[in-house]
């Protein structure tokens, strides 16, 4: 991962409404200016539970809906999961390295697995800045989300060393 400088100097996250539910005629859903301009939420990096389930719930919807679907998944098809906020999103690892991080953004929620690009099939996006052998999944919606497939993925990348992981 790359290195991540904290900016003291930044401003409380601005909320904007959301352009896509404007379009369709729905209710504007604001979204944190994080999300709206890419970047990975100002979430404080903590280790354990609360912090992640606390990232989890400050997301809008349907993002929210996405994440706690995925982070269920997560805890069914991991025996031994531990999770924590990293780089302004939730990230998940077994063992003694992380294998794989979720985030809210404007319009959809990113799965990115680390050593990806060794996954059968590998998974279709390669997120910016995240590694040559990171490779993701965007989803605009739960129903989006092929839960047989994402958990095989798990399970696949857990398998592997994670970032700051040993050698298995």
């Amino acid at each position: 991962m790359p290195a991540h400088e904290s900016d003291k100097t930044s401003k409380p996250a601005v909320r904007k409404p959301s352009v896509r539910a404007a379009a369709h005629g729905e209710a504007a859903t604001t979204l944190p200016e994080s999300m709206v301009t890419g970047k990975a939420s100002p979430a404080k990096a903590a280790v354990g539970d609360t912090p992640v389930f606390a990232y989890i719930a400050s997301l809008p919807q349907p993002q929210r809906g996405i994440a706690e679907c995925i982070d269920a998944l997560a805890a069914k098809t991991l025996p031994g999961l531990q999770r924590s906020v990293k780089w302004g999103m939730s990230y998940y690892g077994v063992g003694d390295g992380w294998c794989f991080c979720c985030g809210g953004f404007a319009g959809h929620v990113k799965l990115m697995l680390v050593n990806g690009a060794a996954l059968v099939p590998v998974p279709p996006v390669t997120p910016v800045g995240m590694g040559k052998s990171t490779r993701g999944v965007e989803f605009e919606s739960v129903a989006d989300l092929d839960e047989r497939q994402v958990a095989e993925w798990m399970k696949q990348v857990a398998a592997v060393p994670g970032v700051g992981g040993k050698k298995r």
